[in-house]
């Protein structure tokens, strides 16, 4: 793998991460200030296209950590371990969708709570999703380290 390719990589994503940042640090506050009725109206208006866009980063994202893993188990290089752990912590991002998100989110777009069941599940929300970007935060430390160990000639061709 070359060097420009890693920095898209590591590039692509940080965008990633950067955005999970941002939601929690914009978007989660900005909720929380919502009278209940207002948040459910702001849901069910922008949440299909919140999901749009954070569904493509995620999917890339793990994509790239899973090719990086194939590319260092391929080549048998010493890579392997960072990558591993990288792909590891992608995949957690992917399960906590499955084990929290999912169904949280279809509740909200089902105005399923009232006025301070909602606020308690926004902040279990921002708590869980504060989980998910540690996770997010690993997996790019250790894929930074598996592209930066791809230095050898012999396992970058």
């Amino acid at each position: 793998m070359n060097r420009i390719l890693h920095f898209i990589s590591i590039a692509i994503f940080s965008i990633f991460l950067g955005s999970q940042i941002t939601e929690g640090i914009l978007l989660v506050p900005y909720w929380k200030s919502l009278t209940t009725s207002a948040f459910y109206k702001y849901y069910s208006d922008f949440g299909p296209d919140i999901g749009k866009f954070y569904t493509t980063l995620t999917i890339i994202s793990v994509l790239i950590t899973l090719s990086v893993f194939y590319f260092c188990a391929i080549k048998k290089s010493s890579a392997l371990k960072y990558a591993t752990l990288s792909t590891f912590f992608s995949l957690l991002v992917i399960l906590l969708f499955y084990v929290y998100f999912k169904e949280v989110n279809q509740q909200f777009y089902q105005s399923d709570f009232n006025e301070k069941q909602l606020q308690i599940e926004l902040n279990n929300w921002s708590n869980w999703h504060w989980l998910r970007v540690f996770f997010e935060v690993l997996s790019l430390v250790f894929l930074t380290l598996a592209l930066n160990n791809l230095k050898h000639k012999s396992e970058i061709n």
